[in-house]
């Protein structure tokens, strides 16, 4: 996209998810694994899910929230404690103890959400799978950081990032964590993800735990 042209705006996540089930055709028949990071990713995730002819779960990182500034992310971890900490760590003077606690309350809600999410079984392992990560767009990319780091670790055959909008400095952060990404729009004016769709609802647990049970 060309800084004159005009940012696409989404009617809504299940037409971005169509639009990224486009550009992923190549994987339909090689039984991707879409992950889909909750909760506003998961909606996209069962359609790409469906026009992949792939499985879904969801893959659980939380983001550090700055002192007083619960929206803004200074950092992310991850489900087995892996950490990124954005250089807006020094530059906020945050302290070591403040940083530690922050990620203990997110672990707290990583394993709470893991045992609501899938009570009845274990998490699909990613081991020599095409693995399609899928957010519903980027801010930071501090999540989705923590999220290809973790799984790359537990060695998919390829890791893809799929993502209908980011921030360019995002798209730059996560690039050299994935074998591919899917980006269908990286505008100059980027703000938050939301000013991006026209309807853009928060998804509650109740439709996550509906969604993984099919």
């Amino acid at each position: 996209m060309t800084h004159r042209e005009q940012p696409m705006v989404f009617a809504d996540r299940e037409v971005a998810a169509r639009l990224l089930a486009e550009r992923l055709q190549a994987y339909r028949g090689q039984h991707p694994l879409i992950l889909a990071i909750p909760r506003g990713a998961v909606p996209m995730g069962v359609t790409l899910a469906a026009a992949l002819q792939g499985d879904l779960d969801v893959v659980l990182v939380r983001k550090l929230r700055a002192p007083h500034q619960p929206e803004f992310a200074i950092g992310s971890v991850d489900e087995s404690g892996w950490t990124y900490l954005s250089p807006d760590v020094e530059l906020m003077e945050i302290d070591a103890g403040y940083i530690a606690a922050e990620k203990q309350r997110q672990l707290d809600t990583i394993a709470a959400r893991r045992a609501q999410y899938t009570p009845v079984r274990q998490p699909v392992d990613p081991e020599g799978r095409v693995v399609i990560v899928v957010d519903d767009g980027l801010a930071t990319g501090a999540t989705m950081m923590a999220a290809l780091h973790g799984l790359r670790l537990r060695h998919p055959r390829r890791l893809i990032c799929a993502v209908p909008v980011a921030s360019r400095h995002a798209l730059m952060q996560i690039q050299p964590l994935a074998d591919e990404v899917v980006c269908l729009q990286t505008p100059a004016d980027f703000h938050a993800v939301g000013q991006y769709y026209q309807d853009f609802p928060q998804v509650e647990d109740e439709e996550v735990m509906a969604w993984l049970r099919h």
